[in-house]
């Protein structure tokens, strides 16, 4: 039994007649005749009943046809998909990632970007409202974000989906005292100088745990990844976030920058998510992203 038998068994169905299945086909009459014979001849059933006026299926052949309609539409949406693999692939994703994300995500981004070379990839790096104000709106295709307990409020209108789940961390300097240890509680970093990134959630976590740390130790907030990053690395400071958020960072990686877990009380999960415009079409490279982006994370989560 061939594929191409099946398609010539539905269209006759469709057509209503042999001579109008070859035309649809583009092939001849006795190509389609000779088709049907054979596949008669293989199952032991006739199909269809001749006639003048046309080819009517049999009732075996009416169990039979639904069958092979299932399995030539299955073929078709094989074909579909193989041929949304193709590096050939055109279009555009337009990302938006808060930073910590955006870098785990770097290795996908460049995996994407050399199998699928004729996408046009576009990133901003903003803050969790931003970005969801931006999907909303239209402007960005995909949001890469921290999802909690809290972010649920602010997700109407919003397609999620939860890629990694994440704890809580501190990353101090190499040299410090609590590079030392596997895990942390909040009360013995409570004099710990802080520079934390300027975020809802981090403002949020604070503000949840300010009697276990005190804002007074917070030197400051800031969108500047890289002056967090220095003055970690450089002792000045200490900060605090989500561990997949430091992942991909060199200094961790050098190990100039140590991750200590926090021993947190009744601590909320956070993980990494995508979110996207709900009840709109998802593009076809943002699907093939997600899934460059879910085995990268699959990798990560068991180095």
């Amino acid at each position: 039994m061939q594929l191409d038998q099946l398609v010539c068994l539905v269209e006759v169905a469709k057509a209503g007649s042999f001579t109008a299945a070859a035309q649809h086909l583009h092939i001849t009459l006795s190509a389609v005749s000779q088709s049907i014979a054979n596949l008669e001849n293989e199952l032991g059933v006739t199909l269809f009943i001749r006639s003048r006026t046309g080819a009517a299926p049999t009732p075996e052949g009416q169990v039979l046809i639904k069958k092979a309609y299932e399995v030539v539409a299955k073929a078709d949406e094989l074909r579909a998909e193989a041929t949304g693999y193709n590096n050939t692939q055109i279009g555009e994703l337009r990302l938006a990632a808060f930073p910590g994300p955006l870098l785990l995500a770097m290795d996908a981004i460049l995996d994407f970007k050399r199998d699928y070379p004729y996408i046009q990839f576009n990133i901003e790096e903003k803050g969790i409202d931003h970005i969801l104000e931006d999907v909303r709106r239209n402007q960005s295709d995909l949001g890469l974000v921290l999802l909690s307990d809290q972010f649920q409020q602010k997700s109407a209108g919003l397609s999620i989906g939860r890629l990694l789940r994440g704890q809580m961390v501190i990353a101090v300097n190499r040299h410090s005292p609590i590079a030392l240890s596997t895990s942390v509680k909040l009360e013995e970093i409570q004099h710990e100088g802080l520079v934390l990134y300027n975020e809802d959630y981090l403002k949020w976590f604070m503000e949840r745990h300010q009697q276990e740390l005190d804002p007074a130790n917070i030197l400051f907030y800031t969108n500047n990844t890289s002056a967090i990053v220095k003055a970690v690395r450089d002792g000045l400071a200490s900060t605090i976030g989500v561990d997949f958020s430091f992942w991909n960072e060199p200094s961790v990686q050098q190990g100039e920058i140590v991750l200590v877990k926090l021993e947190v009380d009744h601590s909320i999960p956070v993980d990494l998510g995508w979110v996207r415009a709900e009840g709109k079409h998802f593009p076809k490279a943002s699907e093939l992203f997600i899934q460059k982006l879910k085995y990268r994370l699959s990798q990560y989560r068991n180095s």
